[in-house]
């Protein structure tokens, strides 16, 4: 017997990779599995087909499971309620939803067209509200429901060429702590996901150079999206809210939320001239670098025991 037994769960960009193998896990974990996937091109986003949820949805079947194919997508309110209404009448219930259903547009800010901005703010933010919002009165009216939504590092972190990925994954963090809140007197979990794993998004990433071309070689060898997929399927099933998870490689992360870490207080009040002067050499020691460094210092990662 799984962790998901007699549970039904909705998994969005479920024809490829992490959102496949979301899909895969918890259909062996005992879930009744609804795979949504569009169906696009490699970049995401584009016009597809069935072929990709209903491929998974497929060998779930062959594996003895219960799934069924959607290629809707999630920037459509209309078509997300559909996939709510699949779920009840094919399945009769629906306690958990995994979202990893995204694109990338990546360009320089400066250069970025407003359609680039536009589109994938839609697919991960606007996606990510759709799915939400079109299940959250059910799982509240149940008193049981789980969220697995994912963010990223270039959000959290932050990532040159990423400006509109970055804020609509940030946005997600946003979107997944107030869930969180608000549905805890009601069983109504949320949790994000920023997760590094090699994906046909990844994929897209210009190569411009052959140092480039081997890290990405090794990414593809050791970044498995079965990973993080594992970690989205634990998070169906507990009982944690609330949190932001990383999964790289066999690395699962616990990441820290935004809090007030100094406060400097006028002893009268505050001049542009004082601020100038005064808080800001205070506070700079405490500032945020502009680097990418993300990983705990060796005293702080434990194995597993």
């Amino acid at each position: 017997m799984g962790v998901l037994n007699g549970k039904v769960v909705l998994v969005t960009g479920g024809g490829n990779g992490i959102g496949r193998e979301a899909a895969l896990i918890a259909a062996r974990e005992g879930a009744k599995v609804l795979v949504n996937d569009l169906g696009g091109g490699e970049r995401g986003g584009d016009v597809g087909s069935s072929g990709p949820a209903e491929t998974v949805a497929e060998e779930i079947r062959a594996a003895g499971g219960e799934a069924v194919a959607n290629s809707d997508s999630v920037t459509d309110m209309e078509a997300v309620k559909g996939m709510v209404e699949q779920a009840l009448d094919t399945f009769g219930g629906l306690h958990a939803v995994i979202n990893p259903a995204g694109i990338l547009r990546d360009v320089m800010f400066h250069k970025m067209p407003d359609e680039d901005w536009d589109v994938v703010i839609d697919v991960h933010l606007r996606g990510s509200y759709n799915v939400c919002r079109a299940t959250i009165e059910h799982f509240r009216n149940q008193q049981d429901g789980a969220y697995v939504l994912f963010t990223s590092t270039s959000g959290l972190i932050g990532n040159i060429g990423q400006a509109n990925y970055a804020a609509a994954k940030l946005g997600i963090m946003g979107l997944s702590r107030v869930i969180a809140m608000e549905g805890a007197s009601k069983n109504v979990r949320s949790n994000i996901i920023a997760p590094v794993a090699w994906t046909r998004l990844i994929a897209t990433i210009p190569i411009k150079d052959e140092a480039g071309a081997a890290r990405m070689e090794a990414m593809r060898k050791s970044l498995r999206p079965d990973q993080p997929a594992k970690l989205a399927v634990a998070l169906a099933a507990s009982d944690v809210s609330g949190q932001i998870f990383g999964a790289q490689a066999e690395n699962l992360l616990l990441y820290s939320q935004p809090r007030p870490i100094e406060t400097v207080t006028a002893k009268d009040t505050w001049s542009v001239e004082s601020i100038l002067n005064t808080v800001f050499p205070q506070m700079r020691p405490k500032f945020t670098s502009l680097g990418r460094e993300m990983a705990p210092p060796p005293e702080t990662a434990k194995a597993a025991t």
